[in-house]
């Protein structure tokens, strides 16, 4: 956020940052903005989200409690080498029809497991895999 000045970045975990609150987390302001754009748009929000919103289908944010983060997460990635990684936030392996993010905790044990797939059946093989990996 800062390299790019943006004006706004979130999070899946429900965190909200503005650069003119000094690129600060705050959930009140996102709130008051969404609850200003709706109530002077004259539509449903969900008139509202649905240009947005693409074609997949995904999973809530999963916990797994693990002992040495790092070493699963080289782990995982060693089981999809001809998938691109990237390290940003966490290992995020892109497929073809398929994405995941598993990324480690600030205050716990555990890895977050988030995914998204063009099609259900995808993405329940690809999670399927992911979470053997981590739970054998």
């Amino acid at each position: 956020m800062r390299t790019h000045q943006a004006l706004f970045a979130g999070e899946h975990s429900g965190h909200f940052y503005f650069r003119d609150n000094y690129m600060a987390d705050s959930g009140l302001i996102a709130a008051v903005i969404g609850l200003y754009i709706l109530s002077n748009s004259g539509n449903k929000l969900s008139e509202l989200v649905e240009p947005y919103r693409k074609a997949y289908v995904q999973i809530p944010e999963t916990n797994f409690e693990v002992e040495d983060k790092q070493a699963m997460l080289k782990k995982i990635e060693a089981e999809f080498p001809d998938a691109e990684a990237d390290w940003l936030d966490g290992l995020t392996v892109s497929l073809k029809d398929a994405w995941f993010n598993v990324r480690p905790s600030n205050t716990e044990p555990l890895l977050r497991l988030n995914a998204e797939a063009r099609s259900k059946a995808e993405l329940d093989a690809v999670v399927e895999k992911v979470k053997t990996l981590i739970t054998h």
